[in-house]
């Protein structure tokens, strides 16, 4: 009887596994289709001989197709499963991408990016709520390590570009060349993905007032964000007129950020596992507060990339975090909670960069790096005062919002 359990266990667990490497592997080429197209936009901007205010102008598409995607991305998700809009996303990016390359004119181009940034948001919402789904059978964290293969795709999806570069493929040819992955990672992966039925709670498009427990990790989100997205668009500016390194150097900043962050995402479960997502979340802003603090204060090109590598550990575990904590709300299903905490952390991801630009005008960038350092403080005190996450690493379940 007892081998006949042992037996029933190991197929389960291997079946559980098999989930697992399926949805990393989608995760995965999600990244590369984001990381290939952005490793092309010099070459998208010298086609259509864009200035860079039109190149900003197109830029801009991507995040209007994710906003307009957010309740949309909600609604897909709790109406026809996790799966569904995986697998739909998937085949949207095996059309969409190598149709930024095949565009033609400025007029085909902008609405295919704006829709490119739509599919990108289904992708997110869908395979958060997969990923949690196979959480809760683990019984312990294990989202970050999907959010590092994520992170891992962008360098890999960058080493693709900078060889596609060198021997001159154009886009189009390149982009076809990563739909062809794209497609074949979806053949073998999506059978083992779980078909979950409809789940009971609050659905139907996000456009309506989380409650207060959303809000207050949509605020956590969106400091995580806020800091992410500053580190990905001035890290190399800061590092050229504030460290003053020498011009071959000047992308230290970024690698270092990007890189830590990465790497952090493979080891940040297993010390949610042992510490709590309450601590890791406080210990997170601290890292982004010393880090960017310690740039600011010692703006010399070791110290600065000692910084940079702080805040890559400190924000590597803020959105993990946050969407498996939304993901079990008591309101809404885990699609329309995931999609309301997306909507509030996306807002920082845009207004973040700009506002570091509004405030070196005035200002410095120094200043400016300041206010992001108490960014990662506010993380800090939002995660320290009666905040409903989980308190046990492996306690899956959200105290009762009566608590707050």
């Amino acid at each position: 009887m007892h081998s006949g359990l042992n037996l029933n266990l190991y197929l389960f667990m291997t079946l559980l596994q098999k989930r697992r490497i399926a949805l990393g592997s989608i995760f995965f080429i999600a990244g590369l289709c984001f990381a290939s197209w952005a490793s092309r936009i010099p070459d998208i901007q010298s086609k259509f001989s864009f200035s860079e205010a039109q190149l900003g102008t197109l830029l801009l598409g991507l995040p209007i197709g994710s906003l307009a995607a957010l309740p949309l991305a909600g609604w897909a998700v709790y109406r026809f499963g996790s799966k569904r809009v995986i697998i739909a996303s998937s085949i949207g990016y095996i059309l969409f991408l190598p149709l930024i390359g095949f565009s033609y004119s400025i007029l085909m181009l902008i609405p295919v990016v704006v829709v490119f940034g739509m599919i990108g948001n289904l992708m997110n919402i869908s395979l958060n709520t997969q990923a949690l789904a196979i959480e809760d059978s683990y019984g312990r964290s294990i989202l970050a390590s999907f959010h590092g293969l994520w992170s891992l795709a962008g360098f890999t999806g960058a080493g693709i570009g900078a060889a596609m570069i060198y021997f001159d493929i154009l886009p189009k040819f390149h982009y076809v060349f990563i739909s062809a992955i794209v497609l074949m990672t979806l053949f073998v992966s999506h059978a083992f993905l779980i078909d979950e039925q409809r789940a009971g709670g609050g659905g139907g498009l996000v456009l309506k007032k989380p409650d207060g427990l959303l809000l207050r990790i949509g605020a956590i989100a969106f400091l995580g964000m806020l800091s992410e997205g500053c580190m990905f668009d001035w890290s190399g500016v800061y590092f050229k007129k504030v460290v003053e390194i020498e011009p071959g150097l000047v992308a230290l900043g970024y690698v270092s950020f990007m890189g830590a962050m990465a790497s952090a995402r493979f080891v940040t479960d297993r010390i949610i596992n042992k510490i709590g997502r309450l601590k890791m979340l406080r210990i997170s802003g601290l890292l982004i507060f010393i880090g960017l603090s310690l740039s600011v204060v010692l703006p010399l090109p070791i110290s600065a990339t000692l910084g940079f590598l702080l805040v890559g550990f400190g924000v590597a575990a803020i959105i993990p975090i946050s969407y498996s904590t939304a993901g079990r709300s008591k309101q809404y299903s885990p699609g329309v909670a995931l999609a309301m905490v997306s909507t509030i952390s996306f807002f920082g991801f845009l207004i973040g960069p700009p506002l570091i630009g509004y405030v070196a005008e005035i200002f410095n960038l120094k200043v400016s790096f300041i206010l992001i350092a108490i960014a990662g403080l506010g993380i800090t005190i939002l995660s320290s005062v009666r905040l409903e996450i989980f308190e046990s690493p492996t306690d899956l379940s959200i105290n009762d919002a009566s608590n707050a």
